[in-house]
């Protein structure tokens, strides 16, 4: 019987995810609500993301234009948004904030590209620390002898090729973003 690879496996997905949800958050010149995400605002006393306190709208491809449910938290997300590190200047008319995104330059295309490159190492490094905790774990069960040496054996080459799968796709998203940056 060969050792359980699923949690590990949950594990490698879950950290494509992560990383995929990062790369949806890095401006790349185009209008992305999920830019929004990771900023909170303090809604009465509780630190709350602007998607849950509005509407965040595309009418462009380069605008955002959030519309909060409550008027009167359009001065806090306005003050949220001039704190963070999106870099866009708010326009508030009283009733919506708009965010106009600009051109990206070619010199801040490289940067974000760089910046991609190295969230995608880092999704590689914790897929590769899982396969670690999963061989540490194959081998304690064959010193245990919970499983023969075959099984051993059977047990990292199929996590060796959960890695590389999960490396491979780790990549391509890489590859995405990086397209796209460069093409917009």
């Amino acid at each position: 019987m060969k050792a359980d690879l699923k949690p590990f496996e949950e594990k490698m997905k879950k950290s494509v995810a992560s990383i995929e949800s990062e790369f949806a958050a890095i401006r790349a010149g185009r209008a992305n609500p999920q830019v929004l995400d990771r900023i909170s605002v303090d809604y009465y006393g509780t630190p709350t993301p602007i998607p849950q306190l509005a509407s965040v709208s595309t009418p462009e491809a380069r605008m955002l234009v959030i519309q909060p449910w409550d008027q009167k938290a359009l001065k806090d997300i306005e003050k949220a948004i001039q704190a963070s590190d999106l870099g866009i200047n708010p326009q508030n008319d009283g009733r919506a904030i708009r965010l106009n995104f600009p051109q990206l330059t070619e010199e801040r295309r490289k940067e974000i590209s760089k910046q991609v490159a190295k969230l995608g190492e880092e999704g590689k490094v914790a897929v590769r620390n899982i396969r670690r905790e999963g061989n540490d774990q194959i081998k304690a069960m064959k010193k245990k002898s919970e499983i023969t040496e075959d099984e051993q054996k059977l047990s990292e080459e199929e996590l060796q090729k959960l890695t590389d799968r999960y490396i491979k796709l780790m990549d391509e998203a890489v590859a995405v973003k990086t397209k796209e940056i460069m093409a917009i």
